[in-house]
């Protein structure tokens, strides 16, 4: 607190010393001629002590609050399974991410300690994963779990210095997928789907091979989508996020045309991309087929439209790839055309 002292020389001139004295702070003084002056310099500076007290208690306080209030995260699996509550489901592949995200939960990396997940640690976790699966299955894989830390780092006040994800090299790409059927191959898978249980499973193969859709795509189609008057398809929810419209052969028309219902809601009610999985899977198994893909007869989809004389701008409408270099890897079917023309 503080306090005045009158000092008197013996020259007759009085003067007022201010003093303050306040735990934790240092002593102050000064010396003033009248005592007003000296007691409006102790308030001034008791205000501001004062203050800078108060302002370390809200600060210890709210590190208080922080600390009890804010989330445990002890391990890397406590924020993948914040973040698949949280994030996962407001996007639109969030079924996909589902599955991958817990896949990912079953791997040691998801009980490796936050304080440990170093860029050593995770390089160890990639080259081990790429004894099993692809490179491009191992990049998505980093994909999202950098984005789960940089979700931890920016909304949840998890600190870190350095996401581990990005410090390390991700893999090549692999080489394109440019597998399509073979001799006798589709008519086999046809047989082998109208066998399935799923009497869903022949349609949407069909449906694929003949417009180039993505599975997700199919799965999420929707009867207010299709204008079969227009031969026609509206696809507004796709992988890369824009709408396009999708022209409608006379095969795909038929096969659309016999599905069971009465036109309205989803086309294929309560099917899952999971189940169309599992389905295919079983399918091409039976029909004796090596290495074959659902993904693979967007590929077959696309080299047919080249096939049938269809431009790179008319291919890359109808199967909405963005960039035409993506589609570079079937121009040798162009070449063989125009060196037909050359004959």
């Amino acid at each position: 607190m503080g306090n005045v002292q009158v000092r008197d020389d013996n020259s007759g001139i009085v003067t007022y010393q201010a003093r303050i004295r306040r735990q934790g702070f240092p002593a102050l003084s000064r010396t003033f001629p009248s005592r007003a002056e000296a007691q409006q310099w102790i308030d001034q500076h008791e205000a501001t002590i004062r203050a800078r007290i108060g302002t370390a208690k809200a600060e210890v306080e709210r590190q208080r609050i922080a600390r009890e209030c804010a989330p445990q995260y002890r391990t890397l699996g406590d924020l993948m399974r914040r973040y698949l509550a949280v994030v996962t489901p407001q996007k639109r592949s969030s079924d996909q991410e589902a599955l991958r995200m817990n896949g990912l939960l079953k791997h040691a990396l998801a009980d490796c300690p936050l304080s440990g997940l170093s860029p050593q640690r995770v390089a160890e976790w990639r080259d081990l994963r790429l004894q099993s699966v692809s490179s491009s299955t191992v990049k998505r894989d980093m994909t999202l779990l950098a984005h789960v830390l940089k979700i931890a780092s920016d909304e949840w006040g998890e600190p870190f210095v350095k996401n581990p994800f990005k410090a390390i090299r991700r893999p090549r790409e692999a080489t394109p997928r440019d597998r399509r059927f073979n001799s006798g191959e589709e008519a086999a898978l046809l047989a082998a789907c109208d066998e399935a249980r799923a009497t869903y499973l022949r349609p949407i193969v069909e449906l694929a091979i003949e417009t180039a859709m993505r599975q997700s795509e199919i799965v999420g189609l929707d009867w207010s989508r299709v204008n079969l008057a227009r031969r026609s398809v509206h696809l507004t929810m796709t992988k890369n996020g824009t709408s396009r419209g999708v022209p409608l052969s006379l095969r795909a028309m038929n096969v659309l045309s016999q599905l069971p219902g009465d036109r309205r809601g989803a086309v294929f009610a309560g099917v899952t991309a999971e189940a169309v999985k599992r389905a295919f899977i079983r399918a091409r198994k039976r029909a004796g087929m090596e290495d074959f893909r659902f993904h693979d007869l967007r590929h077959e989809a696309t080299s047919r439209l080249f096939e049938k004389g269809l431009t790179v701008p008319e291919v890359a409408r109808i199967t909405g790839h963005k960039t035409w270099t993506m589609l570079e890897r079937y121009t040798h079917l162009q070449l063989e055309d125009v060196a037909r023309r050359l004959d």
